[in-house]
């Protein structure tokens, strides 16, 4: 049997109306000027995987790296909810040990409370999954709070399909690769520290992000995806 080797890759459609409307919104949303009363926000979530270990690790020394057995306990899973706001070169993640509507309502208050108190309104740009909507307010608070945090966003959603859009799916990676890839978490608590403890390292250390692709590039670059006129 022949062995064949598999890219993934998220693929577009080759000619789509409402993923294009949802490009062009998003692109034209990044490309507006910096506004401390209206920042940007972009926000992504992912499950995690929670692993303890079995035996002790024995610690490096001048002759062996440290040694982990190869042995391990599954303790459940996590989700991290990754903001960042792009202009400001600000990312912040948390871990919850769900991503619900009442999850997700919850973090987004916590912003708007919080580190965007003095906004007059927020733009959340973010995938079109199940759990982000308005309604999910609604769920999590009592109806007065529910519509003064519902008034400050506007929602701004990536296509289907188009998550290589949200800048947060960006930060994701990057935290996964530098924080919690090859390593046993075995806890919602340290996993909470460590990626905070990312969060604050970067920050410190990287300015805003320089976001290239703009509407007259994705009309050139991705032709295939925009419908024939019927003019």
């Amino acid at each position: 049997m022949t062995s064949r080797k598999l890219q993934y890759w998220v693929i577009p459609p080759d000619s789509d109306a409402e993923f294009v409307a949802n490009m062009e919104e998003v692109l034209e949303t990044y490309a507006k000027p910096y506004d401390a009363q209206h920042p940007v926000i972009c926000m992504d979530e992912q499950p995690v995987q929670l692993t303890k270990e079995t035996r002790q690790p024995i610690a490096a020394t001048q002759i062996h790296p440290r040694r982990v057995d190869y042995e391990y306990e599954r303790a459940g899973t996590a989700s991290i909810f990754m903001f960042t706001e792009p202009l400001s070169g600000w990312r912040e993640a948390h871990a919850r040990p769900r991503r619900t509507k009442v999850d997700w309502a919850i973090e987004v208050a916590e912003l708007l409370e919080g580190r965007y108190a003095e906004c007059d309104k927020i733009t959340l740009v973010s995938d079109n999954l199940n759990t982000h909507t308005k309604g999910a307010f609604y769920e999590a608070f009592e109806p007065e709070r529910a519509r003064a945090l519902v008034r400050r966003i506007e929602f701004c959603h990536t296509p289907k399909h188009g998550s290589w859009l949200n800048i947060a799916e960006n930060e994701l990676s990057s935290m996964t690769r530098q924080c919690v890839s090859g390593r046993r978490i075995g806890d919602i608590e340290t996993l909470q520290k460590e990626i905070a403890a990312w969060s604050t390292d970067v920050n410190s250390q990287q300015r805003g992000v320089d976001w290239q692709m703009n509407i007259s590039d994705a009309r050139c670059k991705l032709k295939s995806i925009y419908p024939k006129s019927k003019e």
